[in-house]
């Protein structure tokens, strides 16, 4: 046989063809490489349909003994590194049912009666799928936690609120950390609601077409802890609309780690000055000998791209493909695997880092008062005493004016300055300019007030246990 071609009987459709597979096609056809990270789902997918077989009695009770016998022996050779993958047999799939056939010998190749590949592997992959959901909710609920409990520390902690990046209302530090709690809790009821989809069987629709075996499909299902069937077994081997959207989950999650990432980048510069990183999660520089860089912040954020890029590839990669299975769907797990491992570390790391954040209240302070942050406040306290509010608005613009020419906040501006711009300024008029009289005015559900924070701090510790 030559160099460039394969053992002809290694491979399960060999009697139809009259060559062997180029080395140059077995390459670029295989998925062994990566799609091996599968081998337990595919063992414990195996298992359970051996054991549907038997009590459908489509295989012998010492078929199935044989079966598990050997599934225990590959188990414990792929954990202890000692499995040998094959390229030549293409997949994972493959290479775990030659090894089975290779210790039971008959038994082993009947345990592929009544399925496909194509329906072996979608259950492969939503059963691993699966459990990576419920790691990443734990993950998840650890990112809250982290922000929670720095939250808890600073309800009183005053600084700058911001829209366009510019100073606009004052809030609480820990209000804004509370923003991106909500922001991962949304999150993980998203994972969970996907999870939904995910954990539905495809396995009994063979090929395509479903199976002339009486397989009972329920049994499986409830085996392997799925909560119903995929009814349609077209739809069932083609569609990856499940990693899609699990796609889209990461994809939106790694956005709000990226807005996170990019605030630590901007609070730890000089120019703002409100937080420090623990040294642990910053670098050098090889020229700068002052710098101390936020690279695991930075990377966060960059890491957001390659997973919404990831997302992009796996709708790309559906759009266009006729029922049922194609080829084209090996391209779903690269993407995939590379996405839940990134989004693991991301949210990972980043709430250890939280976790280390050192916070500089006075610089937050200063902050705030630079930026005429309690104008609305003035604009309200005159709305409240019968100024209509856009009048109310051109009032304060002027105040915020006088403030400018001055180089005072408008707290520091003389009582007579302010009442000379509208006689509805009372002597009570300073404690609505104060930051902490912004921050206990907000006292509706959801505000800033400490009182109100402190609520919703309370709240996420029940949620989050």
């Amino acid at each position: 046989m030559s160099g460039n071609s394969l053992d002809r009987k290694s491979q399960a459709w060999s009697a139809l063809f009259s060559e062997p597979m180029s080395l140059l096609v077995q390459r670029y056809t295989a998925s062994v490489e990566f799609d091996r990270r599968l081998a337990a789902a595919d063992i414990q997918g195996s298992l359970a349909h051996a054991t549907m077989l038997a009590a459908q009695g489509i295989i012998g009770a010492q078929d199935l003994a044989e079966i598990e016998r050997g599934m225990a022996t590959i188990g414990a050779e792929i954990e202890a590194g000692q499995f040998v993958w094959k390229l030549e047999l293409e997949d994972v799939h493959l290479n775990i049912e030659a090894r089975l056939t290779q210790l039971v010998g008959d038994a082993g190749k009947r345990l592929h009666t009544g399925r496909s590949r194509n329906d072996q592997v979608a259950t492969d992959v939503r059963l691993w799928l699966r459990g990576e959901i419920d790691a990443l909710q734990a993950l998840l609920a650890g990112m809250q936690r982290a922000l929670v409990e720095l939250a808890a520390q600073h309800t009183d902690t005053v600084m700058p609120g911001f829209t366009h990046l510019q100073v606009a209302q004052p809030v609480s530090f820990a209000h804004h950390l509370l923003a991106y709690v909500e922001m991962f809790a949304r999150d993980a009821e998203r994972l969970a609601d996907a999870r939904r989809r995910v954990n539905r069987l495809p396995l009994g629709a063979a090929a395509l077409a479903g199976t002339s075996y009486p397989l009972d499909r329920d049994a499986v299902a409830q085996a392997l802890g799925f909560d119903g069937l995929c009814e349609n077994s077209l739809d069932a081997v083609s569609d990856r609309d499940f990693a899609i959207e699990f796609m889209a989950f990461a994809a939106i999650t790694m956005v709000h780690v990226s807005r996170l990432a990019e605030e630590l980048v901007l609070w730890m510069s000089q120019n703002f000055g409100f937080i420090d990183l623990a040294d642990r999660y910053c670098t050098g520089s090889s020229i700068m000998p002052q710098k101390r860089n936020p690279d695991v912040a930075e990377l966060a954020r960059g890491k957001t791209g390659r997973v919404v890029g990831h997302l992009m590839a796996l709708i790309t990669l559906m759009k266009g493909q006729p029922l049922a299975y194609n080829k084209d769907n090996q391209e779903d797990k690269e993407p995939l695997f590379d996405s839940v491992d990134t989004l693991a570390a991301t949210l990972r790391i980043m709430a250890e880092m939280v976790s280390g954040i050192i916070v500089k209240p006075a610089a937050m302070r200063a902050a705030a008062l630079r930026g005429y942050a309690t104008a609305t406040d003035l604009a309200d306290y005159l709305t409240q005493r019968g100024l209509p509010f856009r009048d109310a608005h051109e009032v304060v613009a002027h105040a915020v004016k006088l403030g400018l020419q001055r180089g005072l906040d408008l707290a520091e501006l003389p009582l007579a300055e302010l009442r000379a711009l509208h006689p509805l300024i009372g002597d009570d008029a300073a404690s609505a300019l104060t930051l902490e009289g912004s921050l206990n005015a907000r006292q509706v559900r959801g505000g800033t007030a400490p009182a109100q924070v402190a609520a919703q701090i309370a709240r996420h510790r029940a949620r989050l246990g």
